[in-house]
């Protein structure tokens, strides 16, 4: 019997990770309807890190309201595990601070916060856990995680003493920032924080530089942002006598590694590296025939702490052949030289990104791209 191990990411804007797993276990059936197949839904840092966490350790879900990027009201949701005899929070920045909870014309880091992700750590907190684990991925934000120590009770103060409005703009008028006020809670909690990039805080390969077009913001946006993020650097390294600009991860999240660094005494850690971990997959894959895994774009990126990279390496190791899917593939030759068998892209036929990215359509070709590599890879079954 064929063990085939599912790993993908999500497809963002389209598919949770599970659901594409789903879509590719139906595709394997369709010829392979006796083979053993594993699902392990996995993710990086970004959307569906918490609910990966949750359910392969145990958890239970908390539901609360929040602040959404614009400071409406939303529902979101973290969970709580219980490891090492301590009860531990996951959270996903992007259920209350995410850029997929706006719409396109919405989207605008000069004024967007992470007001609702300290809610979500605040409530937590406030609940008993002493350990925080939170993946920063999928921000809306370039407010250096302002909003979310906002919401944990510290003051972001101009020249004239009063407090700054929300987003990444307003940062160019810091003068001082008062945490006298921070709940005591977080004080005694510790910060795992989990993001897939490495940038610094600012510069041109900083948080603005990098993210922040894809956040909404324009040429001119990108220079009053990265002001900011600067601003906010000068103004921590004063206060706190600490210079987190230039570490890896800084950036992560329009600056929120930054501040988790520097005010929540965090501990950042590569995202699908901890999370492959917590899931025990190297001994998941132990004597499979093949792995498969995916996410919405492949491409260079894929190998700088992405997902399926991550899912490649201990599979590589054990001599496991890896089939990587796509919803758009670009750099096959580099992506091939780094160990992967083979790559797809799972579009059918040329169409519209608003119809490709459309669930039914998605988990279709999923089914049948998957269906068609099996067929090839294993003619007899």
């Amino acid at each position: 019997m064929r063990k085939i191990v599912v790993a993908p990411d999500s497809f963002k804007d389209s598919l949770s990770a599970p659901q594409v797993a789903a879509a590719i276990e139906a595709g394997i059936r369709l010829t392979l309807p006796q083979a053993q197949v594993i699902k392990v839904p996995v993710a990086d840092g970004g959307e569906g890190t918490m609910e990966t966490l949750v359910e392969a350790l145990g958890g239970e879900y908390v539901n609360c309201l929040v602040n959404d990027p614009l400071m409406r009201q939303i529902p979101a949701a973290y969970g709580i595990v219980h490891t090492h005899g301590e009860p531990t929070a996951i959270i996903d920045l992007a259920s209350a601070s995410g850029l997929t909870l706006l719409s396109q014309e919405e989207r605008n880091p000069l004024v967007t916060t992470t007001y609702g992700t300290g809610q979500l750590i605040a409530d937590a907190c406030n609940r008993g856990c002493r350990h925080v684990v939170m993946g920063i991925g999928g921000s809306a934000t370039n407010d250096a995680g302002k909003g979310m120590l906002e919401a944990l009770g510290c003051r972001f103060l101009d020249a004239a003493g009063a407090e700054l409005k929300p987003g990444g703009k307003s940062l160019n008028d810091l003068t001082t920032i008062d945490t006298s006020g921070m709940n005591p809670r977080v004080a005694g909690c510790r910060f795992t924080i989990i993001c897939d990039v490495d940038n610094p805080l600012f510069g041109p390969s900083g948080a603005a530089y990098i993210f922040a077009p894809q956040k909404g913001a324009t040429p001119h946006d990108v220079v009053t942002l990265d002001n900011g993020l600067r601003r906010f650097a000068t103004c921590v390294e004063s206060m706190l006598h600490r210079d987190i600009c230039q570490t890896q991860g800084a950036g992560a999240a329009g600056g929120v590694g930054a501040a988790c660094l520097a005010f929540l005494q965090a501990t950042l850690k590569p995202g699908i590296e901890t999370v492959l971990e917590t899931l025990q997959f190297s001994r998941l894959i132990d004597g499979a025939d093949l792995v498969i895994t995916g996410e919405g774009k492949i491409d260079r990126q894929t190998l700088m702490g992405k997902a399926p990279y991550g899912v490649l390496l201990p599979a590589r190791e054990k001599g496991i052949p890896v089939v990587v899917l796509g919803g758009a593939v670009e750099d096959r030759d580099t992506l091939l030289q780094a160990g992967f068998r083979g790559i797809f892209c799972i579009q059918s036929s040329a169409m519209p990104l608003k119809r490709a990215l459309q669930p039914h359509i998605a988990a279709e070709n999923l089914k049948q791209t998957t269906a068609q590599i099996i067929r090839l890879l294993y003619p007899q079954g």
